[in-house]
């Protein structure tokens, strides 16, 4: 490898920046998902990640356990919906998440 392997200013390769929650595959498309908006209601978060609604109910409440996203209860008209966001806590662990990707890519 050109110019050496990649190392944090700490020292540490880039991979022990990555989050843990982020690692799975739903998880990590719905919070990047989540972090090109402000909000995003259920049915639209379960269309665009072609998952099943347990699927997804699953993946978003381990990601709220881990602080970060925030899942809305609520209603529209009669008729129940959900809605999910990112913490603050939960941009920053995504930001964070992305720079050590980027970092093991070399870019």
């Amino acid at each position: 490898m050109a110019g050496g392997p990649e190392v944090t200013a700490s020292g540490q390769h880039p991979r022990h920046q990555l989050d843990d929650h982020l690692t799975h595959p739903v998880r990590f498309s719905l919070t990047a998902a989540l972090a090109a908006t402000e909000e995003l209601e259920f049915a639209a978060a379960r269309d665009h990640l072609q998952v099943s609604d347990s699927v997804l109910s699953r993946q978003a409440s381990a990601l709220e356990v881990a602080g970060i996203v925030r899942i809305k209860k609520g209603y529209v008209g009669k008729r129940p919906r959900t809605w999910f966001s990112l913490t603050p806590a939960g941009r920053r662990t995504w930001e964070a998440h992305l720079a050590a990707l980027r970092e093991i890519a070399g870019g």
